[in-house]
């Protein structure tokens, strides 16, 4: 390939454009253009400007199955590697069947990206220094970005055990006040059909509350993923949910703690139930939940009536060692 290569990358997070921007050799990182989603890196490939492009997945608008899917349909000229946070066994099965050259799971590093070139003939000039290509970011979108790749490491491992495919969309960051959060616990106590499982963590100046909350599941569908035969009554229900949730929330705060690179102790999962409130819960913790950044995902299981919410909140207390972490890696 020449050294004018045109180069896309297509992520709708601004921390991973850059990070994956920072990968390229140099005589691929001449002429790079970016997208925020699929439609836009539509648009740019049928101008003429990819020959390359690197693609994540999960994205508004359009996902990255559905621009394969295009590229494949409208016969674009481009080759895709997938870059993506969502590592699960069905989602490589199913890029690759959509063609696309490979899949490298989030974070990228230059390592994986010159196997990949080389493996594929891509030619590059090893010697050429790389072109510097600015991408603002912010805290925000670094904060979703770990979330999705912390949320991509724990759909992989309950896929890989029970055998589905679960389905995440773009994560939510934002701050929340203390009496939105409060109606937000008492609107999960008064909800007949929801539950929830809640797990505190602490470590390196960082403490919260992961919540897995599940709506409207059924539990028949729960049970016979966990592989039990038994009869269904409210005990054995309250043992299933505490089950699936201590793996999901477990690999989850394991994916975050380790792009924070911090460690993580972990309380006992505490089901909520109508014996059991979360308003009361937290309130035993006594944490500062005056003012709390709140990550939320919401995913479902494919083909299967359970669809849950993954909520994580931070303490007030902190908020300085998380963003003063955030920021070196936005750097």
């Amino acid at each position: 390939m020449c050294m004018a290569t045109p180069i896309l990358i297509c992520d709708d997070s601004s921390f991973a454009r850059k990070q994956i921007a920072r990968t390229l050799p140099g005589s691929l990182s001449e002429s790079v253009s970016f997208a925020t989603n699929g439609e836009e890196a539509l648009k740019i490939i049928r101008s003429g400007k990819a020959d390359l492009m690197f693609l994540d997945l999960n994205m508004p608008i359009l996902d990255g199955y559905e621009v394969l899917q295009q590229i494949r349909k409208g016969d674009l000229q481009t080759m895709v590697i997938v870059v993506s946070g969502d590592i699960q066994p069905e989602a490589y099965k199913r890029v690759m069947s959509l063609g696309a050259l490979e899949f490298i799971k989030k974070p990228v590093s230059k390592e994986q990206v010159a196997e990949v070139l080389s493996r594929f003939g891509i030619e590059v000039d090893s010697s050429s220094v790389q072109k510097k290509i600015e991408v603002s970011t912010d805290s925000w979108d670094c904060y979703r970005e770990l979330a999705n790749v912390a949320m991509g490491q724990a759909a992989d491992l309950l896929a890989r055990l029970l055998g589905v495919f679960i389905k995440m969309p773009v994560p939510k960051v934002k701050l929340i006040r203390s009496e939105d959060l409060k109606s937000t616990f008492e609107l999960i106590d008064k909800q007949d059909k929801m539950s929830a499982v809640c797990q505190g963590f602490i470590g390196s100046g960082i403490a919260g509350e992961a919540i897995l909350i599940f709506n409207q599941s059924s539990f028949t569908d729960i049970a016979d993923l966990m592989s039990y035969e038994g009869k269904l009554n409210e005990v054995v229900e309250l043992e299933l949910l505490m089950d699936i949730g201590s793996v999901m929330i477990g690999a989850f705060l394991k994916g975050i703690a380790n792009q924070l690179e911090v460690n993580f102790s972990q309380g006992s999962p505490v089901v909520v139930s109508k014996h059991c409130k979360m308003s009361n819960t937290l309130a035993q913790e006594k944490p500062n939940w005056k003012q709390s950044l709140a990550i939320e995902m919401r995913c479902s299981i494919e083909k299967r009536n359970i669809k849950c919410n993954i909520l994580l909140l931070f303490t007030e207390d902190s908020l300085k060692p998380l963003n003063n972490i955030m920021s070196i890696l936005a750097e």
